[in-house]
């Protein structure tokens, strides 16, 4: 058993999560956190269950209760039969398929679940959103085919495959083996759920994994933003380009906020930096837009971040369930909460900001191959002919941007009616979310190319230093990557990079020079 002695414990109401929070939880360690439920949420759980339990007994046809689903919803059904709709509805809507989640999506998926039946809301047993919450602290995580919900009705097959596991009938990783979910449970001194009236409905019927996907890329890409001014910097100095484009007065003559954050963060950056005074006087008046325009291009990228911010926030404390239950007037009122048109547009939308990201740095990368350009040697490696350098690491970064414009497709846009065209337009949203996180990845390769050629391209610049900001980058890169001499497996160089962007170190060294970036 796990020891929770120096856990982080989190009181859960439903409605006090941060996606900072959120995106903590999803990727703790075992026995790093603790989740609880607020006593006032139990006791609102407990009483809108009351209020479920008095329409069973009234025998009155209530769709989710004691109906069918769906297209089905019109078949009433007799009392004896209510826990067994509710186990078929489970089994029968567990036709996922493809590769499982990673963990730290499956445990985002189960957060934003039991967040939203904590709120009160749904009807659905308190001991079973405390053994969802139980799954998450002793890290047990049901296998989740990534494919099979179309954003609508809930994140319906998905979803029944974490149910499946809460009855003890699914399969989980725990203690890194893939075992059916009862032996887990009761390796934790639990037992598996029962399900009676509207569970197995309310456990299924939200935006809760597309709200997961979303949230875990925002918080990355939220990194990725400062990630891209940092780098974009260094290779402004490796070709020698010029900074007064990011002179504050031009952005405030065009004073959006994302571009007023970039030209702030690019000019303190570059401050200090040798090679700049060097040479000032080269006669360059203008650079290309890849460098020119950083700040209207990342600028706009961030608007991306702020209106997706802004959607998932709301959705995180949502309640996304149908039918919802009213405690104070007893009504059970169907509606569209499970909809996730709002999360599909937004997450839709991010994935063309970061791809932009990607686009822009790509452009940069071909500037430093290009000697004419950048006065650097060819492909930066010193004996070009017999070393080929980083020619192909800018072949395969042209390879990631080229793909992030189909990724950037919008699914949003589609729409394919199910369940007899009862369920007749559809958000599509984890497909936005899935193709979200493969543009993410896209470009966290992307920009460890462009700072695997960067670091190279100022090697041939020295003794001239940058910035010492920047120069703590560097220092940084040095302990992962050496400089090139000759050629080399560069897959392994871009791979090591990739894992230090997806932390946040390069973040931290720079602001402990010059302060948080914008």
């Amino acid at each position: 058993m796990l020891n929770f002695s120096s856990a982080k414990v989190f009181k859960l109401s439903g409605t006090n999560l941060s996606l900072d929070d959120f995106s903590f939880i999803a990727k703790a360690r075992p026995g790093e956190i603790k989740l609880e439920i607020l006593p006032s949420s139990w006791e609102k759980m407990k009483q809108s269950r009351g209020v479920v339990l008095n329409i069973v007994k009234k025998g009155k046809p209530v769709y989710g209760i004691n109906t069918g689903f769906g297209a089905l919803a019109s078949k009433q059904i007799e009392t004896n039969d209510l826990e067994k709709l509710q186990y078929n509805l489970i089994r029968s809507h567990c036709t996922g398929v493809g590769r499982p989640f990673c963990r730290e999506i499956t445990r985002a998926i189960m957060l934003a679940r039991a967040n939203c039946l904590i709120q009160g809301f749904s009807g659905v047993t308190p001991e079973t959103v405390s053994l969802l919450l139980d799954f998450i602290n002793y890290d047990i995580n049901p296998i989740i085919p990534e494919k099979g919900s179309v954003g609508a009705s809930g994140d319906l097959a998905p979803l029944s495959h974490v149910a499946l596991a809460l009855i003890g009938e699914g399969e989980v990783q725990f203690q890194n083996k893939i075992i059916k979910s009862d032996f887990a449970i009761h390796q934790i001194g639990k037992e598996p759920a029962l399900l009676g009236p509207k569970d197995g409905l309310a456990l299924i019927n939200g935006t809760s994994v597309m709200l997961g996907l979303g949230i875990l890329a925002l918080v990355e890409s939220k990194k990725i933003a400062k990630m891209a001014d940092i780098i974009s910097c260094l290779t402004l100095d490796a070709v020698r380009g010029t900074a007064s484009a990011f002179d504050e007065r031009i952005s405030m003559l065009k004073p959006h906020p994302g571009q007023l954050a970039v030209s702030q963060n690019l000019l303190k950056l570059i401050k200090g930096s040798e090679i700049v005074v060097s040479h000032k006087d080269d006669g360059k008046v203008q650079d290309p837009y890849s460098l020119r325009c950083i700040p209207q291009v990342h600028g706009a990228c961030r608007q991306t971040l702020k209106h997706t911010e802004e959607v998932l926030s709301i959705e995180l404390n949502s309640v996304t369930d149908n039918p919802l239950v009213f405690i104070d007037s007893g009504d059970v009122v169907s509606g569209g909460n499970f909809h996730g048109e709002a999360l599909a547009l937004t997450m839709d939308y991010l994935a063309m900001g970061l791809s932009e990201i990607c686009n822009i740095a790509e452009r940069r990368v071909e500037k430093m191959m290009n000697p004419s350009f950048s006065d650097l040697p060819a492909f930066l490696t010193k004996n070009s002919g017999l070393n080929s350098g980083l020619m192909i690491a800018h072949v395969t970064m042209a390879a990631l941007a080229s793909e992030n414009k189909y990724l950037c497709h919008p699914a949003s846009v589609d729409s394919i009616p199910t369940s007899t065209d009862k369920e007749d337009h559809v958000s599509m949203g984890v497909t936005s979310g899935r193709k979200l996180h493969e543009v993410l990845s896209n470009v966290q390769h992307g920009l460890a190319i462009e700072l695997l050629c960067n670091t190279q391209g100022l090697e041939f610049l020295r003794p001239l230093k940058t910035s010492t900001a920047l120069e703590k980058v560097v220092t940084l890169v040095r302990k992962h990557v050496l400089p090139i001499e000759d050629d080399r497996t560069f897959h392994k160089d871009i791979e090591s990079l990739t894992k230090l962007i997806q932390t946040d170190e390069l973040i931290r060294e720079v602001e402990s020079v010059i302060g948080p970036l914008a």
